[in-house]
């Protein structure tokens, strides 16, 4: 990029103006900066300019890219944490536990819980290290990771979940916006700082025997939950600071993905999340459900699922935000990741109370049912705030989605419904084919405020919208079918 450049030229002013060209949102007020800043740097200024002749000048996306890499949408700086996106190399982690130099086997068809298990406890009562499941298919339950343990999971190595549900023991634990008892996922991480999974292996979690269950009940009882059909996740971290997830293939997960829980400092980088949606649709097998946590990048993944690709979650019910188990979601950036089929590629809620601070760009959408999907949940009052999604291509049922979810909820005796608020939400530099631009429908109760579009341009079958649903609503540049909306 020309800053590069730029800084090679000049690098010990260079911080100056790129203080000053975060402040610019628009192209044509880079030159006025400039000079202010000019006032203080005369002796550079005819090298930046000569500079810009020979580069060229920045261009819109160059000064957008640059702001929101250190701005975040409420306007508060963007931690240098969220740059850093290198791997972890799991030799640095510790001393390598091979799960077949503690009693496993390579046997895809036995059921190896106990040696697994047994090589992770021998890698804490040691200190710690690295757990490594080899090249090869290995059969298990649940697994319980402890402080300075880590998992690798080797090229050509699964980790493949037990199809009986009494293989995950039922204990405390955080589900659909409820901290209550249930079964344990395939991998788990309670209070661990720092756990990382590492490898370009698998987790399957071997879910269509759960799948087939759970449509089975459904049919019996259309408005079944899905809790009433017993199923794992793959991937259940809680409580833990400073966790990478890198390279590794996450697949056939019986229920949802991957589940993060109060952490702090995650990273989530090159993942490969996929279960199917034909012939048989693997139920609620979320990608992502980020569930009261702050600061979390999620960079470089696919995702293709038969639920919601990426879910901010945090609690539910009539009384959520005042239960200390449930929280806020803040300081989310996905970045560079592509979406194949899945119901949304960002959901909000719907057991949600608070998300602020969430960036979503530079993707590809294939196949979503939508884009960005706020669900307003009329038994929780919920904030959802500082959203943008940015740069963005390719193809969805609904660009946005907002209307209330009345799935399943519960006023449990309270008299007056609380309200949700979904406000200062931006959408920009977009291009995709969509098969309706505006899908919103809510009731008194939903309040949404401040939203902008932007430089977008859409192919939508259906191009209608209404205006009214929105206070404080902008349209700057954008075109359905091209046309431009006023």
């Amino acid at each position: 990029m020309q800053l590069l450049k730029l800084k090679s030229l000049f690098s010990y002013r260079f911080e100056d103006l790129n203080d000053i060209l975060l402040k610019s949102n628009r192209i044509s007020n880079t030159q006025n900066t400039l000079l202010n800043w000019s006032k203080r740097s005369l002796f550079i200024l005819p090298f930046f300019l000569l500079s810009c002749k020979q580069n060229k000048s920045l261009d819109k996306q160059d000064v957008t890219e640059i702001n929101h890499v250190d701005l975040f949408p409420d306007g508060s700086p963007i931690s240098p944490w969220f740059k850093d996106d290198s791997k972890i190399n799991p030799s640095d982690l510790g001393k390598f536990y091979n799960i077949l130099d503690f009693g496993c086997v390579i046997d895809s068809t036995k059921l190896q819980t106990s040696a697994i298990q047994h090589t992770i406890d021998e890698a804490y009562r040691n200190g710690g290290g690295v757990v490594v499941i080899p090249e090869g298919t290995f059969l298990s339950g649940a697994l319980f990771f402890k402080p300075n343990t880590h998992l690798h999971i080797a090229k050509n190595g699964v980790l493949k979940g037990s199809d009986d549900i009494n293989q995950y023991p039922f204990i405390p634990s955080r589900i659909e916006g409820q901290s209550i008892p249930y079964f344990s996922a395939l991998v788990n991480a309670k209070a661990i700082d720092g756990f990382t999974i590492t490898g370009q292996g698998t987790i399957d979690g071997n879910g269509l025997n759960f799948w087939k269950a759970f449509w089975k009940r459904r049919e019996e009882n259309p408005k079944c939950t899905n809790l009433e059909v017993s199923r794992p996740r793959l991937v259940f971290i809680w409580k833990c600071n400073n966790v990478q997830l890198q390279d590794v293939k996450l697949r056939n997960s019986g229920f949802w993905s991957s589940h993060y829980y109060q952490c702090n400092n995650v990273k989530i980088l090159d993942l490969r999340i996929t279960s199917p949606h034909e012939p048989i649709k693997a139920p609620s097998t979320d990608a992502i459900d980020i569930d009261v946590c702050n600061n979390v990048l999620i960079k470089g993944c696919y995702m293709a699922v038969n639920d919601d690709a990426i879910a901010l979650k945090g609690g539910k019910g009539p009384w959520a935000d005042k239960d200390p188990s449930n929280g806020e979601n803040t300081n989310i950036i996905i970045e560079d990741c592509e979406f194949g089929f899945c119901h949304a590629a960002l959901t909000n809620g719907s057991e949600a109370i608070h998300n602020k601070n969430i960036i979503m760009r530079n993707c590809q959408v294939t196949d979503a049912k939508r884009l960005l999907w706020l669900k307003m949940r009329p038994d929780t009052a919920q904030h959802y705030e500082y959203i943008t999604v940015e740069n963005i291509t390719g193809q969805a049922h609904s660009f946005i989605y907002i209307k209330p979810w009345t799935q399943f909820f519960d006023l449990k005796g309270r008299k007056d419904v609380p309200l949700s608020y979904s406000d200062h939400i931006t959408m920009k530099n977009i291009n995709m084919e969509c098969d309706i631009f505006y899908d919103m429908k809510i009731t008194k109760y939903d309040k949404l405020s401040h939203f902008i579009f932007e430089d977008i341009t859409l192919k939508a079958e259906n191009d209608s919208y209404d205006p009214s649903i929105i206070e404080h609503l902008k349209f700057n540049n954008v075109k359905v079918n091209g046309k431009l909306i006023q």
